[in-house]
């Protein structure tokens, strides 16, 4: 990722931090009548105890020299999540990490990892890389999303999937939440990644391709876990209800394993089984 574009993404991310938070909510007087929602720079930069002008500068994307300290001020006076506070530092202070991504012709999932999957077997779980593109599934998984064994690794990303396969959107029933909670994992990634050229180009591609993902990529939180409540409206099973929970596999490779939960006190785990058995699984 280049400087620029490194500085354009901390100065959106700041921006849209403050616009979410109002003066009552840090303790300020409201001051009046606002033209734009969320707080001013200048609370801001009085809540972080530094100079208006000097987190101007920050906001504007200027490239100017930043502490651990003054950034964990900022970051405080914003309210920011511990997932929030890593993306902050990413984007400011350029710690670029350089863990390589798998190569699919060589990547293999660790069996400790394939077991887990297979145990899972009325939970469809998928395992994603750092780019979110899905390197293992199980049968459940199948049953319910698509055979993507029949993909090509290349278009096999969770996020291009939910966007290019009218499948998936007539499936999930609360779409954007669903969405929401995977681009809050990707932004995770692309702070921490920053120097991966990978992420910026992909963005632009998405955003050319669907007017409907800048949106929800700007409104996007930053969350390494979030947890997803998700109704499924499947061709062959009807309702179906699901927790969504993203878990991060420890170890070099980066990997993050998605369970969908059958939702308790509910018929979606009796008819994932139905399904299951239709196909000869078990």
């Amino acid at each position: 990722m280049s400087e620029a574009i490194r500085l354009q993404a901390l100065s959106a991310f700041l921006k849209s931090q403050r616009s979410r938070l109002s003066p009552e909510s840090v303790g300020l007087p409201t001051g009046g009548r606002r033209r734009t929602p969320g707080l001013r720079r200048e609370e801001v930069a009085q809540l972080a105890d530094v100079s208006t002008t000097w987190y101007t500068w920050l906001e504007q994307g200027r490239s100017i020299q930043v502490s651990h300290s003054v950034l964990d001020s900022i970051a405080s006076a914003l309210r920011l999540t511990v997932d929030e506070r890593k993306y902050l530092f990413s984007l400011a202070m350029e710690h670029y990490s350089t863990l390589p991504v798998p190569e699919p012709e060589t990547f293999r999932l660790p069996p400790s990892l394939q077991k887990i999957m297979q145990e899972l077997r009325y939970c469809p779980t998928l395992i994603s890389d750092r780019r979110c593109f899905i390197v293992g599934w199980n049968e459940a998984a199948t049953q319910i999303f698509m055979n993507f064994e029949q993909i090509p690794f290349e278009h096999r990303n969770i996020i291009s999937l939910l966007f290019d396969r009218k499948e998936l959107r007539r499936l999930a029933v609360n779409w954007e939440d669903l969405v929401s909670g995977f681009l809050s994992i990707f932004r995770g990634y692309f702070g921490r990644y920053v120097d991966d050229e990978w992420y910026n180009l992909f963005l632009d591609d998405m955003m050319n391709r669907h007017p409907d993902f800048q949106p929800l990529w700007k409104q996007s939180s930053v969350n390494s876990a979030p947890d997803v409540w998700i109704e499924f409206r499947h061709s062959k099973a009807g309702k179906m209800l699901f927790d969504l929970t993203s878990l991060q596999v420890q170890g070099d490779s980066d990997l993050r394993c998605s369970i969908y939960t059958p939702a308790p006190e509910t018929a979606t785990e009796r008819k994932l089984m139905q399904l299951l058995e239709r196909s000869n699984v078990f």
